[in-house]
Protein backbone atom coordinates (compact mmCIF):
# COMPACT_ATOMS: atom_id res chain seq x y z
CA UNK A 1 0.00 0.00 0.00
CA UNK A 2 1.46 3.39 -0.96
CA UNK A 3 2.50 5.76 1.82
CA UNK A 4 0.02 8.43 0.72
CA UNK A 5 -2.90 6.06 1.12
CA UNK A 6 -1.80 5.27 4.68
CA UNK A 7 -1.38 8.97 5.50
CA UNK A 8 -4.74 10.09 4.10
CA UNK A 9 -6.89 9.16 7.16
CA UNK A 10 -4.40 10.89 9.46
CA UNK A 11 -4.39 14.04 7.33
CA UNK A 12 -8.19 14.09 7.23
CA UNK A 13 -8.34 13.70 11.00
CA UNK A 14 -5.90 16.61 11.46
CA UNK A 15 -7.94 18.81 9.10
CA UNK A 16 -11.13 18.00 11.00
CA UNK A 17 -9.49 18.89 14.29
CA UNK A 18 -8.17 22.13 12.80
CA UNK A 19 -11.63 23.04 11.50
CA UNK A 20 -13.18 22.23 14.87
CA UNK A 21 -10.67 24.53 16.53
CA UNK A 22 -11.36 27.33 14.04
CA UNK A 23 -15.12 27.01 14.61
CA UNK A 24 -14.61 26.93 18.38
CA UNK A 25 -12.31 29.96 18.24
CA UNK A 26 -14.75 31.94 16.08
CA UNK A 27 -17.65 31.17 18.43
CA UNK A 28 -15.61 32.26 21.44
CA UNK A 29 -14.63 35.51 19.73
CA UNK A 30 -18.24 36.23 18.77
CA UNK A 31 -19.35 35.61 22.35
CA UNK A 32 -16.61 37.92 23.62
CA UNK A 33 -17.75 40.66 21.24
CA UNK A 34 -21.39 40.22 22.28
CA UNK A 35 -20.40 40.33 25.93
CA UNK A 36 -18.43 43.53 25.38
CA UNK A 37 -21.33 45.12 23.45
CA UNK A 38 -23.80 44.10 26.16
CA UNK A 39 -21.51 45.57 28.82
CA UNK A 40 -21.13 48.83 26.90
CA UNK A 41 -24.91 49.04 26.43
CA UNK A 42 -25.51 48.41 30.11
CA UNK A 43 -23.00 51.10 31.05
CA UNK A 44 -24.65 53.59 28.69
CA UNK A 45 -28.10 52.97 30.08
CA UNK A 46 -26.89 53.02 33.69
CA UNK A 47 -25.26 56.43 33.29
CA UNK A 48 -27.77 58.04 30.97
CA UNK A 49 -27.03 61.67 30.30
CA UNK A 50 -29.74 64.31 30.59
CA UNK A 51 -31.26 65.33 27.26
CA UNK A 52 -33.17 68.24 25.79
CA UNK A 53 -36.15 68.16 23.46
CA UNK A 54 -35.36 70.75 20.79
CA UNK A 55 -38.11 72.21 18.60
CA UNK A 56 -36.94 73.92 15.40
CA UNK A 57 -38.38 76.98 13.70
CA UNK A 58 -39.78 76.72 10.18
CA UNK A 59 -41.78 78.82 7.77
CA UNK A 60 -44.69 76.37 7.56
CA UNK A 61 -46.26 75.84 10.98
CA UNK A 62 -48.32 78.54 12.66
CA UNK A 63 -47.84 79.80 16.20
CA UNK A 64 -51.22 78.34 17.12
CA UNK A 65 -50.25 74.87 15.86
CA UNK A 66 -46.92 74.90 17.70
CA UNK A 67 -48.59 76.11 20.90
CA UNK A 68 -51.34 73.48 20.66
CA UNK A 69 -48.72 70.79 20.05
CA UNK A 70 -46.61 71.82 23.06
CA UNK A 71 -49.70 71.84 25.28
CA UNK A 72 -50.87 68.41 24.05
CA UNK A 73 -47.52 66.63 23.79
CA UNK A 74 -45.30 68.27 26.41
CA UNK A 75 -48.10 69.14 28.85
CA UNK A 76 -47.09 72.82 28.91
CA UNK A 77 -49.54 75.46 30.07
CA UNK A 78 -50.81 77.65 27.22
CA UNK A 79 -48.67 80.54 28.54
CA UNK A 80 -45.54 78.37 28.72
CA UNK A 81 -46.20 76.99 25.23
CA UNK A 82 -46.62 80.51 23.83
CA UNK A 83 -43.34 81.65 25.39
CA UNK A 84 -41.59 78.61 23.89
CA UNK A 85 -43.12 79.38 20.48
CA UNK A 86 -41.75 82.94 20.56
CA UNK A 87 -38.30 81.69 21.58
CA UNK A 88 -38.38 79.08 18.79
CA UNK A 89 -39.37 81.81 16.33
CA UNK A 90 -36.66 84.30 17.30
CA UNK A 91 -33.78 81.93 18.13
CA UNK A 92 -34.45 79.33 15.41
CA UNK A 93 -34.73 76.53 17.96
CA UNK A 94 -35.48 76.08 21.64
CA UNK A 95 -35.15 73.35 24.25
CA UNK A 96 -38.79 73.02 25.28
CA UNK A 97 -38.24 70.19 27.78
CA UNK A 98 -35.43 68.39 29.60
CA UNK A 99 -35.35 64.79 30.78
CA UNK A 100 -34.10 61.34 29.93
CA UNK A 101 -33.89 60.13 26.35
CA UNK A 102 -36.53 57.46 27.07
CA UNK A 103 -38.92 60.16 28.33
CA UNK A 104 -38.29 62.64 25.51
CA UNK A 105 -38.13 60.34 22.47
CA UNK A 106 -41.89 59.60 22.36
CA UNK A 107 -42.61 63.33 22.70
CA UNK A 108 -40.18 64.08 19.87
CA UNK A 109 -41.88 61.48 17.68
CA UNK A 110 -45.33 62.93 18.46
CA UNK A 111 -44.15 66.44 17.57
CA UNK A 112 -42.57 65.35 14.29
CA UNK A 113 -45.70 63.34 13.47
CA UNK A 114 -47.51 66.70 13.54
CA UNK A 115 -45.12 68.13 10.96
CA UNK A 116 -42.96 70.16 13.34
CA UNK A 117 -39.19 69.71 13.39
CA UNK A 118 -37.88 68.31 16.67
CA UNK A 119 -34.84 66.43 17.93
CA UNK A 120 -33.56 64.98 21.20
CA UNK A 121 -30.04 66.07 22.04
CA UNK A 122 -27.69 65.24 24.90
CA UNK A 123 -27.18 68.30 27.10
CA UNK A 124 -23.61 69.56 27.04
Amino acid sequence: MPLMTKMMPLLLQQKQQSLKFVVYFCREMMNAVKTKEQFETEVLTDTEEPCSLIVWNDEVNTFEWVIETLVDVCHHTPEQAEQCAWLIHYKGKYAVKQGSFDELKPMCDAITDRGIGATVEVMA
